[in-house]
C-alpha cells in the first residue's frame, strides 16, 4: 500500500481554500507527505490532473446496524464516497439483544426503519448478545467503511424490561441496570448514546418504540451514565416534549454535547426549523454544545398503504397498523374514519411528516392497467380535475389495487431557499442520510455528493471548501473521531477523488440484492473517480471494488472534549 495521487486540487477538510497541483502520498494506510513534485520512488502513480481530492465523507446518521452483519460493504455508501459511518442513531440498534427478543427487535425494525422482515430474519448474524460482543463481532468479521456505534436506548430498554419496555416508564432498579449497560458500552468504545422521542417512531403493530416510554428521570440518568466516561455525544430524534430548552437543560446537567435530529423544513410551518436553529445557537452562546442535524436532500419517500410511513404519526392511523390486510382495506374504506383523518389534518400539529400537501404526493407505480393513466401525476392535480377529495382518491385507488399502488411523497425539505439557509447555519450539522433504513422507501446515502453537486456547484449556496468541511472535518470534530476528516500528514488515508464539474448522486433505482431476495432503492455515484479507506481502494468510477472486506476499522477510541 504505497501510492501517490499527483496534481490534484486538494480540499483538506478544514474549510480552507484548496491547493492546486498538489501531490498526496499514501503509505501503510496513512498520509505520509503532501506537497508539489514529491519524490515518491516506488509508489504507484495516480494522475489526478483536473480532478479534486478530499477526505472521505463521514456519514453520522446511518442505520446499518443490521445490514452490516451480512454485508460488510454496507452498500451503497462506500461507492458514494462514504469512508466512515456512525450507526445506531435514534437508538434503533440490535445490540444488546437476548435470544428470545430477536424476533421482536426485527419486527420493530421492519416498522420503524422500513425493512423487510424476511431479509432481516435471513440476513442478521446474531453472534452476540451484549453491545461489547457486537463490537467484537464486527471487528472479527471485518468491515469496508470505518464504523462507530451508538448505544441504542430502545434496544437497552427491551433488554432490561422485556415487553414492559413499550408499556411504561422504568423503575429505579431498571434504570440502574440500563445505566450499567451504558457504562459497559462506553468502556467498550461506543461513540455515545442515542434515543428517540419522535411520535412517528412506532414499532411492530403501531406500538411506540420503547424509548418513547422513558420519562425525564430515566433519560437524565442514562445520559449521565454516558457522561461518566468523560466523553460521548448524546443523539436524539426529538418529539414535542424534548424541545430545545429541555435539551439545553440536559446538556447543562450532564456536560455533554447533544446532536438534535431531525431538523427538516416544513413548508406549512415555514419558520419553525430556522427558529429551532436560532435557539440552538443561543444555547451554544451560553456554553452548551448543541447541534441541529439538517439534511441537504428533500425527504422523498415511496410507500404503499400496507406500510404508509408518512401517515403513521397520525393518531387516527395508529389503530390501522395492527390490522390484517383485509381488515385494513375495510377500515380504509370507512367514511367516518376518513373524516377523522381529514379532521386531524385540519388541526395544528407538532412533529408530523405529512401536512396535507396533496400536490406533493404522486402515483408512482399503478398495480393495474385501470389506473396506469394516473402514474406520475399528483393526487392534488388529479383530485382537482375530477372534483374529488384527494384523500378519498388515494385510498380508493389503493383499495382497488389491493394496496399494491406505489405512491411517492415529497414530505419535507422541498423549499430550497429555506433549506439553503439551514445548511449554512453555524449551529447546523449536515447529515440525516438514514442510510441502511427505509430500504424499500428511499435512499439518501449519496447526501454528500448532492451537497457537493446541487448545493455547492449548481446553486452556489456554499463554496466547495465549505461543503467538504461539512462532510469531513466538521463531523470528525463534533464526534471526536481522531485522525480522520482531514488530509493531513499522519491522518488515515480516507480519500475521495472526484470530478468537480459532474459530481452528484444518480437517479434512484430498485434492485433485488437483499437477503431473501428483498428489494431496496439505491443510487449510483456520478463523478466519483476513486474512494480509499485506510489506503485501500474500495471504489472506482465503476462502483464498489470486490474483496475489500477488511479496509475499515471499528472505531472504539475517541478524543475527549
Amino acid at each position: 500500500m504505497n501510492f501517490i495521487i499527483r496534481n490534484a486540487t486538494v480540499y483538506d477538510g478544514s474549510g480552507a481554500e484548496p491547493t492546486s497541483d498538489t501531490d498526496v502520498w499514501v503509505k501503510d494506510g496513512k498520509i505520509c507527505n503532501i506537497g508539489s513534485g514529491l519524490d515518491a520512488a516506488g509508489a504507484e502513480e495516480i494522475d489526478a490532473a483536473g480532478l479534486a481530492l478530499m477526505p472521505g465523507i463521514i456519514d453520522t446518521h446511518t442505520h446499518f446496524d443490521a445490514q452490516i452483519t451480512w454485508d460488510p460493504s454496507v452498500r451503497p455508501s462506500p461507492a458514494l464516497g462514504v469512508t466512515t459511518i456512525v450507526m445506531g442513531n435514534c437508538g434503533f440498534t440490535i445490540a444488546p439483544c437476548k435470544e428470545h427478543d430477536r424476533d421482536l427487535v426485527m419486527k420493530n425494525l421492519t416498522q420503524v426503519e422500513g425493512m423487510s422482515l424476511e431479509a432481516l430474519r435471513e440476513g442478521i448474524d446474531w453472534g452476540f448478545e451484549t453491545f461489547p460482543e457486537y463490537i467484537s463481532m464486527l471487528a472479527d468479521k471485518g468491515t469496508v467503511p470505518n464504523v462507530a456505534c451508538f448505544l441504542g436506548h430502545s434496544s437497552i430498554r427491551t433488554y432490561v424490561m422485556g415487553a414492559a419496555a413499550t408499556e411504561r416508564a422504568a423503575n429505579d432498579a431498571e434504570i440502574a441496570e440500563m445505566c450499567a449497560i451504558i457504562e459497559q458500552g462506553m468502556a467498550a468504545g461506543a461513540v455515545g448514546f442515542a434515543t428517540s422521542t419522535a411520535p412517528q417512531h412506532n414499532g411492530w403493530a403501531g406500538v411506540p418504540m420503547p424509548s418513547r416510554l422513558a420519562d425525564d428521570k430515566e433519560l437524565l440518568a442514562l445520559v449521565q451514565a454516558m457522561a461518566k466516561s468523560g466523553r460521548g455525544i448524546f443523539m436524539l430524534t426529538k418529539g414535542n416534549r424534548t424541545d430545545v430548552p429541555y435539551l439545553e437543560d440536559l446538556a447543562k446537567k450532564t456536560g455533554r454535547p447533544i446532536m438534535i435530529a431531525a431538523l427538516l423544513h416544513n413548508s406549512t410551518k415555514s419558520t419553525d426549523t430556522l427558529d429551532e436553529l436560532a435557539q440552538i445557537a443561543d444555547a451554544r452562546a451560553r456554553g452548551h454544545e448543541l447541534w441541529g442535524q439538517v439534511s441537504c436532500c428533500p425527504l422523498t419517500m415511496d410507500f404503499t398503504m400496507k406500510s404508509a410511513y408518512p401517515l403513521e404519526g397520525f393518531d387516527s392511523w395508529q389503530p390501522l397498523m395492527k390490522l390484517s390486510k383485509e381488515d385494513l382495506k375495510q377500515r380504509l374504506g370507512d367514511p367516518d374514519w376518513r373524516q377523522s383523518v381529514r379532521d386531524e389534518l385540519a388541526s395544528p400539529a407538532g412533529v408530523r411528516l405529512f401536512n396535507g400537501e396533496w400536490n406533493k404526493i404522486e402515483v408512482t407505480e399503478a398495480a393495474t392497467d385501470d389506473y396506469r393513466d394516473l402514474e406520475h401525476q399528483t393526487l392534488g392535480d388529479v383530485a382537482s380535475e375530477r372534483d374529488v377529495d384527494p384523500l378519498d382518491l388515494m385510498l380508493d385507488v389503493a383499495i382497488a389495487e389491493d394496496l399494491e399502488t406505489i405512491f411517492t411523497a415529497v414530505l419535507l425539505n422541498s423549499d430550497e431557499d429555506a433549506v439553503g439557509k439551514m445548511l449554512t447555519h453555524p449551529a447546523a450539522s449536515v447529515a440525516l442520510s438514514d442510510a441502511g433504513a427505509h430500504l424499500t422507501f428511499f435512499c439518501d446515502a449519496g447526501f454528500g455528493l448532492r451537497l457537493l453537486g446541487r448545493w455547492s456547484r449548481d446553486l452556489g449556496k456554499m463554496s466547495v471548501a465549505a461543503a467538504v468541511h461539512e462532510l469531513t472535518g466538521k463531523p470528525a470534530s463534533i464526534f471526536n473521531i481522531a485522525g480522520r476528516g482531514l488530509i493531513e500528514v499522519g491522518h488515515a488515508a480516507d480519500l475521495m477523488l472526484f470530478e468537480p464539474s459532474t459530481v452528484d448522486r444518480g437517479t434512484k433505482k430498485r434492485i433485488f440484492d437483499l437477503p431473501a431476495g428483498a428489494h431496496r432503492l439505491t443510487t449510483d455515484a456520478v463523478g466519483v473517480i476513486g474512494v480509499w479507506i485506510n489506503g485501500n481502494q474500495v471504489a472506482t468510477s465503476d462502483g464498489l471494488v470486490d474483496d475489500v472486506a477488511n479496509a475499515g476499522d471499528v472505531i472504539t477510541e475517541f478524543s475527549t472534549s
